[in-house]
C-alpha cells in the first residue's frame, strides 16, 4: 500500500495500529536519545546515519541511557536488541509507524530529506522532524503530501526532558497531530500542541529570551556565569519546575492572585521591560563571554557535567512525581 494510492478509509484503519516501529534519521545527541527512549518502551527502532562510527555510537548511547531509563521505572532489558542499524534511509522507514528526523537545521536539507520520506515511508507512518527552529511549513511548501508531516521538538535529552512541542504546519491534518500526541504520551512524554508556527516554538523563544539577559547580566559585570547559573538554580528554576511562569506569578500576587500582581507592580514591571538588555554579539563580545564560561565550567569534561545534569534531572523528575502522586491520594 504505498502513500499515493492509500485512501483515506485505509489511512483511518491502519492508523488504529499501536505504535510497535520507529526510524530515527540521524544519530547526533538528540536522535540516539530519542532511540534509546522508543526502545525503553518496547519499539522497535531502526536508526540511519552517514557518520563512519553509527554502530559504536549507538552503543555508547544506550549503555549511558540505560541506567537512567530503569530510573525512570523503565524495562531496558534487551534495550540495545531493540535497535538496529538500517542500510539506508529505505531500510530504515520500511517498516515505521513513526519516523522522528534530526537532521541539520537547514531549510533546504529538511525540504529534500522529507520529499523522500512521503514516497519510502509506509503510508501511515507519522513524519516528525525535531526542528528547533524551523517550523514545518518552512519546508513543506514543495512537497504535495504534507498532511502527515509535523514538528516533534524536545528538549535535550528528550529520554530524560518530558516536554515535547506538537507545532503542526498550514497542511497538516487534525488526524496527524492527534497521532502525534498519542505517541509522544505513549513514550512518557508531555506533549504541547502549539496554535500558531513561529520560529524557535514557545520552548527556545523562552529560553533565548532569558539566555539574552543572562548574557547582558554577564557582560555588564553584575554577576560571573556560574554565580547567574546559581542564581537561577535557586530562585526561578526551582519555582518555574514546579509552577511554570503564570501559576507562580498568580501566587505571588497572594489571594487577589495574578490580578492583583498585574495591577499593584504593572508600571514596575514595564520599567523593568524597558531596561533588560542588549549584550553586544561582535566577535570580542562572544570571546569574552566564552572565556568565562570556560573558567566557571572548563575544568570538568562534558561526560561530567552531563551525567551530574541529567542525575539532577532525575532527581527533580522523580521528586516532583512523588509529590503530584501524593496531592493526589490526598485529594481522593
Amino acid at each position: 500500500m504505498s502513500a499515493a494510492t492509500v485512501t483515506d478509509a485505509e489511512r483511518r484503519h491502519v492508523m488504529t495500529k499501536p505504535f510497535t516501529a520507529a526510524a530515527v534519521v540521524g544519530a547526533g545527541t538528540i536522535g540516539l536519545s530519542w532511540a534509546a527512549l522508543f526502545a525503553g518502551h518496547g519499539i522497535r527502532v531502526r536508526i540511519t546515519d552517514p557518520r563512519p562510527d553509527l554502530a559504536e555510537a549507538v552503543a555508547e548511547a544506550l549503555d549511558q541511557a540505560a541506567g537512567q531509563l530503569a530510573a525512570q521505572g523503565l524495562d531496558v532489558h534487551g534495550l540495545a536488541e531493540r535497535v538496529l542499524i538500517a542500510d539506508d534511509l529505505a531500510d530504515a522507514v520500511r517498516n515505521a509507524d513513526v519516523v522522528q528526523e534530526n537532521g541539520p537545521e537547514n531549510a533546504a536539507f529538511k525540504r529534500e530529506l522529507f520529499t523522500d520520506l512521503v514516497g519510502t515511508a509506509p503510508a501511515h507512518a507519522l513524519l516528525l522532524s525535531s526542528s528547533s527552529a524551523i517550523p514545518a511549513t518552512a519546508f513543506t511548501d514543495t512537497i504535495e503530501d504534507a498532511g502527515r508531516i509535523l514538528i516533534g521538538h524536545p528538549f535535550n535529552p528528550p529520554h530524560l526532558v518530558p516536554l515535547v512541542e506538537v507545532v503542526p504546519g498550514e497542511r497538516t491534518s487534525e488526524e496527524s497531530v492527534a497521532r502525534a500526541v498519542e505517541f509522544y504520551r505513549f513514550v512518557g512524554r508531555v506533549p504541547v500542541v502549539e496554535r500558531k508556527e513561529i520560529p524557535g516554538f514557545v520552548g527556545n523563544r523562552l529560553q533565548n529570551a532569558l539566555s539574552r539577559e543572562a548574557i547582558y547580566l554577564v557582560e555588564q559585570g553584575v554577576v560571573s556565569p556560574a554565580e547567574l547559573d546559581t542564581v537561577m538554580v535557586n530562585s526561578l528554576g526551582l519555582r518555574w519546575a514546579t509552577v511554570g511562569p503564570f501559576l507562580g506569578a498568580h501566587l505571588g500576587g497572594g489571594p487577589g492572585g495574578y490580578r492583583h500582581m498585574a495591577e499593584h507592580i504593572g508600571v514596575s514591571m514595564q520599567k523593568m521591560w524597558d531596561s533588560l538588555g542588549r549584550p553586544e554579539q561582535s566577535p570580542e563580545h562572544v570571546e569574552r563571554l566564552v572565556e568565562a564560561v570556560e573558567n566557571a565550567y572548563g575544568s570538568r569534561s562534558y561526560a561530567d557535567l552531563s551525567q551530574e545534569r541529567d542525575a539532577r534531572q532525575i532527581a527533580v523528575l522523580s521528586a516532583r512525581d512523588s509529590a503530584t502522586h501524593l496531592e493526589k491520594e490526598t485529594r481522593s
